[in-house]
């Protein structure tokens, strides 16, 4: 493992019973059921790079963690929050009147709620969707041609970035 990607923490919380943590020097999860999870970590692979897999709903995440991620990727606590697959609904935490605490508590009692893939990398955190958003972190974003698990070309055989227009919300 390159220096520059020993600190790399790969964060992607998941939605199977095969839930992981990515952890090379203390982040949290990888899902392989996931295919932005596969895709983000298949990157992170073509890179050079091989990150430590840790079971992540075992190992939830703390307070701090959380907080320390969420905020290292200045979003806000909301666009972490995952709906698909999980009690969002349930839960009511559509419901605005929820503070970011609240919601953080929440994740803390549901990990699943915890939206994926967070990177960390020595150039930033970022939550990863679409999962390409991996290459703005990547030490060596220069990873050659890269197709998605369903078929989307990523980067081209040239080793140019392919842009796609979002068709649908995440």
């Amino acid at each position: 493992m390159n220096s520059a990607f020993a600190k790399l923490q790969l964060d992607l919380a998941s939605t199977t019973l095969s839930k992981h943590v990515i952890d090379a020097s203390a982040a949290l999860a990888a899902n392989p059921a996931c295919g932005t999870s596969r895709n983000a970590l298949a990157m992170i692979r073509q890179s050079g790079e091989e990150p430590q897999i840790v079971e992540y709903l075992k190992t939830p995440p703390t307070r701090e963690r959380l907080q320390e991620l969420i905020a290292a990727m200045g979003i806000p606590v909301r666009a972490v929050l995952r709906q698909k697959d999980t009690p969002y609904y349930e839960l009511g935490l559509d419901d605005p009147k929820w503070s970011d605490d609240e919601l953080i508590d929440a994740m803390l009692a549901h990990p699943i709620l915890i939206n994926r893939p967070i990177v960390v990398t020595p150039k930033g955190v970022k939550l990863c969707r679409p999962s390409e958003v991996v290459l703005d972190v990547l030490p060596n974003p220069n990873i050659g041609p890269f197709t998605k698990d369903d078929g989307q070309a990523v980067i081209d055989q040239t080793g140019k970035r392919v842009t796609h227009r979002q068709g649908h919300g995440i």
